[in-house]
């Protein structure tokens, strides 16, 4: 007999799942979360439930909030179980779930008043957000975009924004206003110092509308720095079906991810902050290090094996890490091209680092899918590949292995694998890039024209020589036979 989730049947949750160790009744919100998707309810959400659990800091609760229309859907689906969630934790000899209540409310999208009026709560003292990489409004540098037509939007509507930086720039108004401090405002995206990066949306879109307060907010207002990390796949129906037919629980909206996870945070946090450290978080006066390291050697790693996984018509990311040649082709490009120009991480040895990415790989239990590392590359490629690309060629150093990441990419967006089965497309940047995929077979340089994806490395001749030379060979060759041809030295002319 299963049990559909609520706080009403969190007894019988408890015969197959662990249940939080708390009256929900006691806690009190004091983080606003924008974008409740997967990864936060596997990641920082976790992270608060264990505390919960331990009996600490119970005026930390989480309110959700969004701007999407996937926003508004997952309000719809967590309000019907009382914001719970059952996370199911699976590592390759294990498997178990839990139900996790840090959550008490999501608020209504798109009635952006109720927004502002909880960001003016004095009870809400942080603002945290996971809205993708593609959700800061900027290009390859990694510059704030104010140019964007949402942002100008905001820049022209300031009490009624439609993004989170509109918003969050409200919200902060209101509290200015209102003589209240400023909350600190925490990314938790994959995005090298998303703190910064966070800092230029809020104080880029607030300039539109009123300088004066822009300046006010880089004077006031904290973006502490972190690195996150934990594999968390999407949810479909088959993940909802196995949590009802193994556990007895009907969920609608359930999470599952890897057993590992990682948190580093830059300790500035001004309006003071739950006591994370107490489960695991490692607080730093500078992230930079750790972010380096994550988002080279593992976000790097992930974008490297999609397209050529892809291209083969595989489907899972296990499956991608126990084919011969995939493995070997990301280790010799993390040991020969990425590894050795991240930057010492204190107490860290990043040979070990990788072993442990290759066995999160491996795992078979995740169902970690190639097309959720392949999607939205456009905002992907200028973070975790190109940069190590650029530090090679900065360097002196060669780029065989990620000039053939690169033209793996571009030879993906033609859209249609070595097979000739249909490619799937979830880009923001899909049209432009198929259609400069296409003209690419010919002219690979064609694939090279997007300043905001490749800036710099587009102007490296010898980037141009490798990339070319790696997509006329994919086209020649096949996937497989380039890989070949990589692992044996063979590929560079």
């Amino acid at each position: 007999m299963t049990c559909k989730l609520s706080l009403a049947t969190l007894a019988e949750a408890a015969k197959t799942a662990a249940i939080p160790a708390y009256d929900r009744a006691s806690l009190k919100a004091g983080i606003v979360h924008f974008g409740v998707g997967n990864f936060h309810r596997a990641h920082q959400a976790i992270y608060l439930d264990d505390l919960f659990n331990a009996g600490s800091d119970h005026n930390w609760a989480i309110i959700g909030a969004g701007v999407l229309p996937s926003d508004a859907a997952m309000r719809d689906k967590l309000a019907a179980q009382d914001f719970l969630t059952t996370v199911v934790e699976q590592d390759n000899n294990r498997t178990a779930a839990r139900v996790t209540a840090p959550m008490i409310d999501i608020l209504p999208v798109g009635e952006p008043d109720v927004i502002i009026a909880k960001l003016a709560d004095p009870e809400i003292r942080i603002v945290s957000m996971t809205i993708t990489e593609g959700g800061y409004f900027i290009d390859a540098s990694g510059k704030f975009n104010p140019a964007h037509p949402a942002i100008v939007a905001d820049g022209q509507n300031p009490s009624a924004p439609k993004t989170v930086f509109g918003l969050i720039v409200a919200g902060l108004k209101a509290r200015k206003d209102k003589g209240i401090a400023p909350f600190t405002v925490m990314s938790c995206d994959n995005i090298p110092h998303n703190g910064v990066v966070t800092a230029n949306a809020v104080i880029g879109t607030a300039q539109l509308s009123d300088p004066t307060f822009a300046d006010w907010i880089k004077a006031n207002v904290s973006f502490p720095n972190g690195m996150v990390d934990r594999i968390t796949p999407a949810t479909s129906q088959r993940e909802i079906d196995f949590l009802k037919d193994n556990f007895d629980i009907e969920d609608n909206w359930p999470v599952y991810c890897e057993e590992f996870k990682q948190w580093v945070l830059e300790d500035k946090f001004p309006m003071g902050r739950p006591a994370l450290e107490k489960v695991g978080v490692t607080f730093v006066p500078d992230v930079t290090p750790y972010e380096h390291m994550k988002i080279r050697i593992l976000n790097g790693g992930h974008a490297a094996i999609a397209y050529p996984a892809a291209l083969m018509d595989i489907h899972f990311v296990h499956e991608s890490m126990e084919n011969d040649l995939i493995r070997a082709f990301l280790a010799k490009l993390e040991n020969e091209e990425i590894i050795p120009i991240v930057p010492p991480v204190p107490d860290t040895s990043l040979a070990d680092y990788f072993k442990l990415i290759e066995h999160r790989f491996l795992n078979p239990k995740i169902a970690d899918t190639i097309p959720r590392l392949a999607q939205d590359g456009s905002n992907r490629q200028p973070k975790f590949i190109l940069p190590s690309t650029l530090d090679n060629l900065r360097q002196g150093k060669d780029v065989v292995g990620l000039a053939l990441v690169s033209a793996l990419w571009c030879r993906y967006f033609f859209g249609k694998s070595d097979s000739g089965k249909d490619i799937v497309f979830n880009d923001a940047s899909a049209d432009r890039l198929h259609e400069a995929a296409v003209k690419a077979k010919d002219d690979p340089a064609a694939f090279l024209v997007f300043d905001d994806i490749f800036g710099e490395a587009a102007k490296s001749e010898l980037f141009r020589k490798r990339f070319s030379h790696a997509l006329k060979t994919l086209w020649e060759k096949g996937t497989k036979e380039t890989l070949q041809l990589y692992l044996d030295g063979k590929l560079a002319v």
